[in-house]
């Protein structure tokens, strides 16, 4: 069971809303101007969403141009400049190229 309740209300409330989930096991959304901002769960219901968060896993970006596999995990991690695509340049100056500094 999901039990609203306003925050400014939950505050003189706390102890009985933290009775409510752990002995009751129901779950309490903390609105703000009657919209969610936060949830009240049990440690096991913490538990559970913490391990469907590691079940779904992220993907994996690679920023080498080297092909998956080359390296052996052993190897250290090879060191490449990378090509920038801007740059900076403080304000208040002629940054162009050929320009007066």
């Amino acid at each position: 069971m999901v039990y609203e309740v306003p925050v400014t209300r939950a505050r003189a409330e706390f102890a009985d809303l933290l009775n409510r989930v752990v002995y009751g096991g129901e779950r309490v959304v903390l609105t703000r101007h009657g919209k969610p901002i936060a949830a009240l769960v049990s440690a096991a219901d913490l538990d559970r969403l913490e391990d469907a968060d590691q079940e779904r896993s992220a993907p994996v970006i690679r920023l080498s141009s080297d092909p998956p596999g080359r390296l052996a995990p052993t190897d250290p991690p090879a060191h490449r400049r990378l090509d920038i695509a801007a740059e900076y340049r403080p304000p208040g100056r002629d940054n162009r190229p050929g320009g007066r500094g």
